[in-house]
């Protein structure tokens, strides 16, 4: 990360936390206030993130300011456009998925199509390590963080009040890093994140034709916005029109899966096929 962009991104955590204390919020309160998770908060006041829009204007509003022309809103909102605007370097393009744990942790409802890699939220922290170490310029140190961000974002998945809906193509489960070992662990979080009341899990198996060619994975926060993952980021869409057209996918590829039993008979059939590789390569 340049100096430069960090020292904005210090200004910026420094700015809100001032407004914080003079509110008389700690960073707990802020974060509940905002609906945001505690961690978010924490993140910009050390400089470590900077905010979304919509993120940005929850803290402010949590902190009791009348409106976006205010001094201290214009203040920060000319702190994360600066940071925003310098050229991000090597430890920037670990930061992959700074932009969907904001969406995701302000979001009631989160619906994610996956069609390559297993969505952020169901990565176990090995096949996420796997993840994280194939992006461009990827240090042992950015990994480390962005895997324990990755891991940690996940106890969302349990909080009561969120509904979480994934549909994944069959591809998905078969398209594995590291070794069957490895697989064996995420099919075991798989099969017990399946069974949370909070999640909905569907597959669209290989026999089935899908409705519409995917070309990407995206993620659905409520709907006000879509996450969009490429190789070195995810863009946030706020368009409604953009939102509609993701929602009307999204629909099609759900009414597409299959669900409930069939889903958990699928990734045991899967599994087993994992056990055998993994007894074939200890021969």
């Amino acid at each position: 990360m340049g100096s430069e962009r960090r020292e904005r991104m210090q200004a910026l955590g420094v700015r809100l936390r001032e407004l914080r204390t003079r509110a008389g919020l700690t960073g707990a309160v802020l974060a509940q206030r905002a609906g945001v998770g505690q961690p978010t908060v924490s993140k910009v006041e050390n400089g470590r993130m900077v905010p979304s829009a919509d993120v940005l204007g929850r803290l402010s509003r949590a902190l009791g300011l009348d409106d976006a022309t205010t001094r201290e809103v214009r203040d920060l909102l000319a702190l994360v456009e600066a940071a925003s605007d310098m050229v991000e370097g090597p430890e920037d393009a670990m930061s992959v998925g700074a932009a969907l744990d904001d969406a995701v942790r302000s979001a009631r409802l989160v619906r994610s199509f996956q069609c390559v890699v297993l969505p952020a939220m169901l990565q176990s922290a090995e096949y996420a390590r796997h993840v994280f170490e194939s992006s461009p310029d990827s240090t042992p140190e950015a990994v480390g963080r962005a895997v324990a961000d990755r891991v940690e974002r996940q106890s969302l998945l349990y909080e009561p009040g969120r509904e979480s809906v994934f549909v994944l193509t069959e591809a998905v489960l078969r398209t594995w890093p590291g070794n069957p070992a490895l697989m064996l662990a995420q099919f075991d979080r798989l099969l017990a994140v399946e069974s949370l009341s909070t999640v909905r899990l569907g597959v669209i198996p290989w026999r089935r034709a899908v409705p519409v060619m995917p070309r990407h994975g995206f993620t659905l926060c409520d709907r006000r916005a879509v996450v969009v993952e490429g190789f070195r980021g995810e863009q946030v869409v706020d368009d409604s029109a953009e939102i509609a057209m993701y929602e009307h996918t999204f629909a099609r590829f759900e009414e597409a899966a299959i669900f409930g039993v069939e889903v958990r008979e699928l990734l045991l059939r899967v599994m087993r096929e994992f056990q055998e590789l993994e007894h074939s390569a200890t021969r």
